[in-house]
């Protein structure tokens, strides 16, 4: 399905993202001093990686690949990709309201760019699903499998 193979291309742009964000943070950090280290709270985190990107949410919470919630509906995976891309753009956002670095401004609202097209981009794929279903009412089956009654 022609579907599988957008979200595929744009699922490895979004890593490229992540390598993106990681490179800019290890950038940032690589030379901070123990005293730096210990003063920004980044301590606890140097003990177990020292300044190598391990990819963690702002709460903590480590990367996993349960942040990819795949249905195998096509309304629902999209949906889901719609969402994902504004949290995205909305981080971009919060990092922008506190770097002040040109050299970590410009990378990250090119990435806050690429989201909002991608979220044009998925609502224009769930407008062509429903537009193409047989029933107004979307929760009756699934698109990808199932034929409309």
């Amino acid at each position: 399905m022609i579907w599988n193979i957008s979200e595929h291309n744009v699922g490895t742009e979004e890593l490229a993202h992540l390598e993106m964000v990681g490179t800019i943070v290890y950038q940032l950090t690589r030379d901070l001093t123990p005293e730096q280290i210990q003063e920004a709270g980044f301590d606890a985190y140097f003990v177990d990686h020292t300044t190598g990107v391990y990819p963690v949410a702002a709460s903590g919470a480590p990367f996993s690949a349960a942040t990819f919630a795949v249905t195998g509906d096509t309304i629902a995976d999209l949906n889901e990709d719609l969402s994902a891309e504004q949290k995205a753009r909305m981080t971009y956002d919060n990092i922008l309201r506190f770097a002040d670095d040109p050299d970590v401004r410009d990378p990250i609202k090119f990435l806050r760019e690429r989201e909002i097209v991608h979220f044009q981009r998925f609502g224009e794929g769930l407008r062509i699903v429903t537009d193409k279903l047989d029933s107004k009412n979307f929760y009756a089956f699934n698109p990808s499998f199932d034929k409309a009654p």
